[in-house]
């Protein structure tokens, strides 16, 4: 069986291709092929590879080249090429590193203890009480003005420290305690009473019901501090804060009646009426802190 047109040039046998036919001369078994011509097309095709291979080499060589070369200017008119260091990723491609951060479970601290709580009952509001506890020191200063401390009552009979109507506040909100202390400055004197109730809404009602034309404490005179405000005009006040409910009463040593024109007089009562506030408050914090500490 034939394939293809007969006559035609014989094909050539490679030795270097697969499947190519080894050339017969006329076909015949009993004809052997011409070894040195075999011999010869096969070096001269060696030689050619050969030239294949390094001329290859060469081009991939180049072809090596020109990607560096490709890739350098491409960094080069990349902009992002030129940013500073620190906009780099770090230690997160680094080995053992990692990129999440620790978590944490969350906390709140607790609130802080509010002072006024422990001076708004009797319940709360347990630390020892004295009118010496309440006014520490000899003396209460403001600025460059030095009140001298005087005198101090305490007394559980609250309308026996007050006079006009206010014994009968004090009686119907149930007063259970009065403390006075009394600072001089000068001519002028001042007498703070502080009146203490079981509950804040007894001490902020009584201190409503305060006419300071009408409801006055009595002034606290003696050591140092000259008899004032026993017959003449005074300057009368009232607040509350807590379950306490205080009081200030200011007036000359000489007798002298007090009028609106006496800023001195109104100085005074301001700076002890600030004074009384903030011993109430500390006694709240010193309670508060003690309480958180425990």
């Amino acid at each position: 069986m034939s394939y293809g047109q007969q006559g035609g040039p014989q094909s050539q046998w490679d030795p270097w291709k697969p499947h190519s036919q080894q050339p017969w001369n006329g076909g015949g078994a009993d004809q052997t092929p011409d070894w040195a011509a075999l011999a010869e097309a096969s070096e001269s095709r060696n030689k050619r590879r050969r030239l294949l291979f390094v001329g290859g080499g060469a081009l991939a060589t180049i072809a090596v080249g020109t990607a560096v070369a490709v890739a350098v200017v491409s960094a080069n008119d990349n902009p992002s090429s030129n940013q500073p260091a620190s906009g780099l990723s770090g230690a997160g491609n680094l080995p053992g590193s990692t990129t999440q951060a620790p978590s944490f479970e969350p906390t709140s601290a607790p609130p802080p203890l509010d002072p006024k709580d422990f001076i708004s009952s009797k319940s709360k509001d347990t630390s020892p009480l004295g009118a010496q506890i309440l006014f520490p020191g000899t003396q209460y200063t403001v600025g460059e003005t030095v009140y001298k401390k005087g005198p101090t009552d305490d007394t559980k009979s609250c309308s026996a420290a007050a006079k006009g109507g206010l014994p009968k506040i004090l009686t119907d909100n149930d007063c259970t305690r009065l403390l006075r202390v009394s600072y001089v400055q000068g001519g002028i004197a001042v007498t703070v009473g502080v009146a203490v109730f079981d509950t804040e809404a007894q001490a902020t009602k009584a201190a409503a019901k305060v006419d300071p034309q009408k409801d006055f404490l009595r002034s606290l005179s003696g050591k140092g501090v000259k008899g004032f405000c026993n017959s003449t005009v005074c300057l009368m006040s009232a607040n509350s804060y807590g379950r306490y409910a205080y009081f200030t009463i200011t007036g000359f040593t000489s007798g002298k009646d007090v009028t609106d024109k006496d800023t001195e007089v109104y100085k005074a009562s301001n700076n002890l009426n600030s004074l009384t506030y903030d011993r109430i408050h500390k006694r709240g914090e010193a309670q508060a802190s003690a309480a958180a500490n425990e």
